[in-house]
């Protein structure tokens, strides 16, 4: 596996709440790993709590002693979730402090993926898929059918959350099980990327881009002109 990773604080914010993991190396019993958090909370504890959340994550992993990668994913996300919440009750600065996370692993022709929140994970070739889902209050009116997909890109209450690492109940994250190919890349990307550019446009930059550090700066200088209006974050991976 081949990857870049690139996180840049955006045109509107104060601080980068953002971060980043990418191990194209075994990481405990994972042959590879690849994280997005996006933080969420006063001024400096968006910033701690996805730090925090991905340190947990990566600690847990690299202590495990299970072989699957789901179990794997899921026992240290959890973990990691409960670890931010004692945190967060331990300083009031950080009180009620979260963070997103989406999280791949591919061994072989497979790709095993894992999200809290609504960061998110694409896969691209000729066309480009969204693997996840967003625990967000828009997407959920959007499966309900209560609001168009179109619309919801602008929806006043886009960014309201409805899970994430670091909440008072045990955050479940959901998993995804894909077969992919030796062509096809991976995104992973926080929502200040996808909040900006279009899906058409992710998979243009990222398939038109031969050098992944290219496709990378690009998607990061795409959302940028776009505005810039949240923290940016982008992991591309190729096989």
């Amino acid at each position: 596996m081949v990857s870049i990773g690139k996180t840049d604080i955006g045109q509107k914010r104060s601080m980068n709440q953002d971060s980043i993991f990418c191990s194209d190396t075994p990481v405990g019993p994972l042959p590879n790993l690849y994280i997005v958090a996006d933080g969420m909370g006063g001024h400096a504890a968006g910033d701690f709590a996805s730090r925090y959340a991905i340190e947990v994550t990566v600690d847990f992993i690299k202590k495990s002693t299970l072989e699957n990668p789901v179990s794997v994913l899921k026992r240290a996300m959890i973990f990691a979730s409960n670890e931010v919440y004692k945190a967060a009750q331990k300083d009031s600065a950080k009180s009620g402090m979260g963070t997103t996370m989406v999280a791949a692993v591919i061994d072989g022709n497979t790709l095993y993926a894992a999200n809290i929140g609504d960061s998110r994970l694409y896969i691209i070739n000729d066309e480009i898929k969204q693997i996840t889902m967003d625990h967000s209050l828009v997407e959920e009116l959007i499966r309900n059918g209560q609001l168009d997909r179109k619309k919801g890109r602008n929806h006043p209450e886009k960014n309201i959350i409805t899970r994430a690492m670091g909440s008072r109940d045990e955050a479940m994250p959901d998993f995804f099980e894909v077969e992919i190919k030796k062509d096809d890349r991976i995104l992973l990307c926080s929502d200040g990327l996808t909040n900006m550019v279009e899906d058409d446009e992710l998979r243009d930059i990222v398939g038109d881009n031969d050098e992944l550090e290219k496709a990378a700066c690009e998607l990061i200088n795409r959302a940028n002109y776009y505005g810039g209006n949240d923290n940016i974050s982008a992991i591309v991976i190729s096989q």
